[in-house]
């Protein structure tokens, strides 16, 4: 299974991606090292990406994914996946490959921003980020997990909902 995990910037892609890393022993790549130069260049400026310069980006996300089954591994990636479109070029008609959108709102996704540092995302983008957002249907079969509670209770809830076994869940077998 490859877990996608989707949402607004600031709205703990990374961290939570990071900790499951970490608790399922699975690899973890962040969606920001897909993006091309040019692109972390415009957002630095606080020019908005537009269609063009995403589908480059998720078809480099697309072939991690793919690499990643092809090789029967499991794996976490981190993107935005703000429009539907650009989900589904990231889960296609994959069965093995999840959405969990992490939601939250404005207020409490622009507060955490501000406390961002050393980050090229400004928050003059996320406004556009919401604008742009089409939040996950039903048919799409994503998990949606509230980001007002913290880190580790949003990981748990993902283990759990997707019936996932932690490392540390996991019984140490003696040979």
């Amino acid at each position: 299974m490859v877990i996608v995990l989707m949402g607004v910037s600031s709205s703990g892609k990374s961290t939570i991606g990071l900790r499951l890393a970490q608790l399922l022993h699975w690899p973890f790549r962040d969606a920001d090292s897909f993006h091309p130069p040019a692109n972390i260049a415009k957002m630095s400026r606080g020019i908005a990406l537009d269609d063009a310069d995403r589908w480059p980006w998720l078809d480099a996300i697309a072939a991690w994914i793919d690499a990643q089954l092809a090789q029967g591994q499991s794996g976490l990636v981190s993107c935005s996946a703000l429009k539907r479109s650009y989900r589904r070029r990231l889960v296609r008609d994959r069965t093995d490959v999840r959405l969990v959108y992490l939601q939250g709102n404005f207020a409490l996704i622009g507060e955490r921003m501000q406390r961002r540092r050393d980050h090229f995302m400004p928050l003059s983008l996320l406004k556009n980020q919401f604008d742009v957002l089409e939040e996950p249907t039903p048919e799409e079969n994503a998990l949606n997990v509230s980001i007002a509670q913290p880190a580790e209770a949003v990981t748990q809830t993902i283990i759990a909902a997707l019936g996932l076994a932690s490392a540390s869940q996991t019984p140490s077998r003696r040979q």
